[in-house]
């Protein structure tokens, strides 16, 4: 299993590719971004034409795309990959999408003689980075097994959520609750610098407190707090913020899919869709820190309507 297609070398995907070609691994990669192909092609990967291209011979295909339909419209239909790549390979759908589009893709691929997972990821930039993601798996468990040297090279939590589509599940699920953190998180930084405190000092204390979560442990929204952080840098890299809004959106067709209740994720949704409006939708998402600055509350508690907001600025 030497030969890999990596398609989709966004901010993700790109350290993913990467860490493959470090393991010895052939690659052809492509991109619409020809730097991102540039990029690993100076550094011994196959330089791809197109998608097609790219998964002539392949053993493994990966893909890392924005949404849904870009990877419906890569795998499906008459002049869909799927038609290109050999019976017998292995396919890890690594992009976070509809749990139906999953299994969707999962569906047409088994008519081909084709395995598949889909395989979204946790961890962020620097978790691809380092090799560190978190791997939310859906599929065969033989197929798992299949392809879990490739998944321990770019990650090092691997989870099978269960069949086709749990992965999916798994990772709007984990992506709501962090939407909602870091939208707290935000919350709370802004009251307590706006009534005295020193940013530092309170995000520490309530690191070590009963309020701590992984975004005061790694991702503090709030500027110079963490030096590495993206709100440190102007909250540029990261994960942007209109990917965040897409996958409490997929949250939100799931949670009325299954007739669950899903209020915060609701509210989460409405305030980012707010960040997106001021325009701040490449930012990475803890740039929601930016409406709780002073004279954004009152727009933001007008847009949303809700009791909620009362007292936002």
């Amino acid at each position: 299993m030497k030969s890999i297609a990596f398609i989709g070398l966004g901010h993700m995907g790109l350290p993913m590719a990467r860490n493959l070609l470090k393991a010895g691994f052939e690659l052809s990669v492509f991109d619409l971004q020809p730097d991102a192909i540039d990029s690993l092609a100076a550094e011994g990967a196959r330089a791809a034409t197109d998608a097609r291209d790219a998964v002539l011979g392949a053993e493994v295909v990966i893909s890392m795309l924005p949404a849904s339909r870009h990877v419906e419209e890569l795998y499906l239909g008459e002049n869909g990959l799927l038609a290109f790549i050999q019976a017998g390979s292995l396919v890890l759908e690594c992009s976070t999408i509809a749990p139906a589009s999953a299994r969707t893709v999962h569906a047409a691929a088994a008519l081909l003689g084709v395995e598949l997972l889909d395989a979204p990821v946790s961890g962020g930039t620097a978790g691809a980075a380092a090799g560190t993601l978190t791997f939310m798996v859906g599929g065969e468990v033989a197929a798992l097994d299949r392809a879990r040297p490739l998944l321990d090279i770019m990650g090092s939590n691997i989870f099978h959520a269960g069949p086709d589509g749990a992965g999916q599940v798994a990772k709007i699920c984990n992506n709501q609750l962090l939407a909602v953190q870091m939208i707290g998180t935000a919350e709370a930084m802004a009251l307590g610098v706006a009534n005295g405190l020193e940013p530092k000092i309170l995000a520490e204390i309530m690191r070590q407190s009963s309020g701590g979560n992984w975004v005061l442990e790694r991702y503090n929204p709030w500027p110079g707090v963490m030096a590495n952080a993206p709100a440190s840098r102007d909250y540029s890299g990261g994960f942007m913020a209109a990917l965040m809004a897409k996958d409490l959106g997929l949250a939100q067709e799931a949670a009325q899919a299954s007739a669950s209740q899903s209020p915060m994720g609701n509210l989460a949704l409405r305030i980012y869709g707010e960040l997106l409006q001021q325009g701040h939708g490449q930012l990475d998402f803890s740039a929601v820190q930016k409406l709780y600055s002073p004279g954004a509350g009152s727009a933001l508690a007008q847009r949303l309507g809700t009791a909620a907001n009362d007292g936002l600025e």
